[in-house]
């Protein structure tokens, strides 16, 4: 078969994404923390990038220099003046004699000598976590370095709530990583065990809760102890109440979290009131010893648009405060154009051009970012304006969709504005995400917002009787009764997603 070469024209359809489609995509989807980075990095990496507000700052008048000038030169001959007058008293006065007492009786001389700061690495970033605390604890023990290093991989196994994560078996087989490849002795993870959990704070480096708080309980019994032996008050021994709560957390613990109360409560023979203290003092204790120790900090929010309430109507502002205002550099502009008019350096000429280039690129996707921000903030308002003016009870239904189709732009774009950002209302700062929900029919009037209905939820489940909590079929049938039309299960997973336990677990049984 002979091979050819021949020319055909073809007509497709397909889409190009630009460089400044992909770049203009890429600054709708950042947060103001990730814009305000990448526009800093563009101002040191592009030179015809300026920013407005430095330049703004340079900009001085003359007449501003001058003034400055002119009284910077008075303050310098008042100066003078003043430091001839004092010399001129000072010449009959001993200087040497008459300080030579002081200076040595005080510790100022020694204020020239050079002092050395603390290396860099030892100074503080963060506050001190658990694994910290507990290391800290280690390495000040006096014991034989084998247990401090089976200590060590001990704390590296717990979770940040402080509970073990690793069996003992997993423990012992990490010996194996040092000079003998061997596993340590079960004798020694025992020990090392003990060790640890006896450490502060109580509690950790157990498996379980169960015997989390046990630990804890032990703990407290022992240290009253202690000080009832040095004389300082306390009792020895446990209470009544901690013998009773020793006992349910060692042999009742399954009946404790389904709340059977009133059968432990035969089972150890005892009255059911007498079981209240005891449950109680359960509670006291804690089912995350190591949550002391958290050491994440807040994360503060500033929101990217501001909606403020002016004369009766909400007024849309967009967040710029802080950002750089960029502006293509005058200077550069003329130097290409002095390089045209010479014909001069073509290659310096194709350099500015593509910076300059980039720089409006920059500049007109930073435009259309926030016009487009703009756009779907007016829209969320427009449409939300009920719930501006009477709150959550008034929040409606809206999908992206409906932004979508109102400024007529696609739904991916839309998405793309409303992540990771956020909007300062008179209702409060919400995720721009906050405003698009399903909804739920109703048999008259309009479809209800699912936030309503958790909030409806929420506030019957608040007035409720404790010792006969409603159930989500009751709930079901009080939002039926309201025209709301929702499935018991409906009404069980928004109760999940409060965080509200179910009846069962909220009735009151003392």
């Amino acid at each position: 078969m002979a091979l050819e070469q021949k020319l055909s024209l073809k007509v497709t359809q397909k889409l190009v994404m630009t460089p400044s489609l992909q770049q203009a995509i890429k600054l709708l989807q950042m947060t103001r923390m990730e814009l305000d980075h990448l526009l800093t990095q563009e101002l040191v990496e592009n030179p015809v990038l300026e920013d407005q507000r430095e330049i703004r700052e340079d900009e001085q008048t003359q007449e501003e220099r001058e003034a400055e000038q002119e009284r910077l030169e008075k303050e310098q001959e008042k100066e003078k003046d003043d430091e001839l007058d004092h010399e001129e008293s000072m010449e009959n006065i001993d200087l040497e004699d008459f300080f030579g007492d002081y200076w040595e009786s005080s510790g100022y001389a020694s204020m020239s000598e050079h002092r050395e700061s603390p290396p860099i690495e030892n100074t503080l970033t963060r506050d001190a976590d658990l694994y910290d605390h507990l290391l800290w604890q280690i390495h000040m023990a006096d014991i034989e370095p084998r247990m401090r290093q089976i200590a060590e991989y001990v704390v590296g196994n717990l979770d940040p709530d402080g509970f073990l994560v690793a069996t003992p078996e997993e423990l012992r087989e990490l010996g194996r990583h040092h000079d003998d490849g061997k596993p340590y002795y079960a004798a020694e993870v025992e020990e090392a065990l003990a060790f640890v959990r006896d450490l502060d704070p109580p509690g950790v480096a157990w498996p379980d809760l169960r015997q989390s708080l046990l630990a804890q309980m032990r703990h407290d019994i022992a240290e009253r102890e202690e000080e009832a032996a040095e004389g300082n008050g306390g009792s020895a021994g446990p209470t009544a109440a901690e013998e009773l709560a020793l006992a349910i957390l060692e042999d009742h613990w399954e009946g404790f979290l389904k709340r059977q109360f009133p059968a432990i409560a035969k089972k150890l023979g005892v009255a059911l009131a007498e079981l209240e203290p005891v449950v109680d003092l359960i509670k006291t204790y804690d089912t995350r010893p190591g949550r002391g120790f958290d050491s994440q900090r807040a994360v503060y929010i500033e929101p990217d648009v501001h909606v403020k309430r002016v004369s009766g109507d909400y007024v849309i502002q967009i967040n710029d405060d802080g950002m750089p205002r960029l502006r293509v550099s005058r200077a550069y502009r003329r130097m290409l154009q002095k390089m045209k008019q010479e014909g001069k350096e073509a290659d310096a000429q194709q350099f500015i051009k593509e910076k300059i280039r980039s720089a409006m690129w920059l500049i007109k996707s930073l435009d259309q970012r926030q016009r487009t921000i703009y756009k779907v903030a007016n829209s969320i308002v427009k449409q939300q304006r009920a719930f501006l003016d009477h709150g959550i009870e008034r929040l409606k239904p809206m999908v992206l969709r409906d932004v979508a189709e109102d400024i007529e732009m696609h739904e991916s774009t839309v998405s793309r504005v409303v992540s990771n950002k956020y909007i300062h209302t008179p209702r409060g700062v919400y995720p721009m995400k906050f405003f698009f929900h399903s909804g739920i029919d109703r048999e008259y009037g309009d479809n209800i917002s699912s936030l309503t209905v958790k909030r409806k939820i929420e506030k019957l489940i608040e007035a409720e009787n404790s010792k006969k909590p409603l159930s989500d079929s009751e709930l079901m049938r009080i939002l039926n009764r309201e025209g709301i039309q929702i499935a018991r299960r409906t009404v069980a997973k928004y109760r999940d997603e409060l965080n509200i336990p179910s009846s069962t677990d909220r009735k009151k049984i003392f």
